[in-house]
C-alpha cells in the first residue's frame, strides 16, 4: 500500500512505516499530522486516482524532528566587473514518520 501526496510544493510517493524529510511544517515535535492533499492511493483493492484529489483519502503522520540541511554554497561571479559573491543557504525541514494511509 502507498499514496501520492503534496506537501511543500513537491509530489512525495509514502508507505506506511516510512520516515521522510518535508519542507517545514508548524506542528510540535511528537504530534500527530494530517495530510488530506492526497493525489493517488495503491491498496490492494486497486488503484485511486484523484482528480486533482482523491476523495476521502488521507494521509497521517507523526513529527520526529525539526532540523536544517546540508549547507549549499553559491557563488556569483562576473567577469572582469570585479564582483564575486559568496552566499551559503540551509533549507529548513521537518521529519516525519507515516502511521497511515486511509482511503
Amino acid at each position: 500500500m502507498y499514496a501520492v501526496i503534496k506537501s511543500g510544493g513537491k509530489q512525495h510517493r509514502v508507505t506506511p512505516g516510512e520516515t521522510l524529510r518535508l519542507e517545514k511544517l508548524d506542528a510540535e515535535v511528537g504530534t500527530t499530522v494530517t495530510f488530506d492533499n492526497v493525489l493517488l492511493v495503491k491498496n490492494d483493492g486497486g488503484l485511486a486516482i484523484g482528480t486533482p484529489n482523491v476523495k476521502g483519502a488521507s494521509v497521517t503522520a507523526k513529527v520526529v524532528e525539526h532540523g536544517r540541511g546540508k549547507k549549499v554554497t553559491i557563488f556569483t561571479y562576473k567577469r572582469r566587473k570585479n564582483h564575486a559573491r559568496k552566499m551559503g543557504h540551509r533549507q529548513s525541514f521537518t521529519a516525519v514518520e507515516i502511521t497511515g494511509i486511509a482511503g
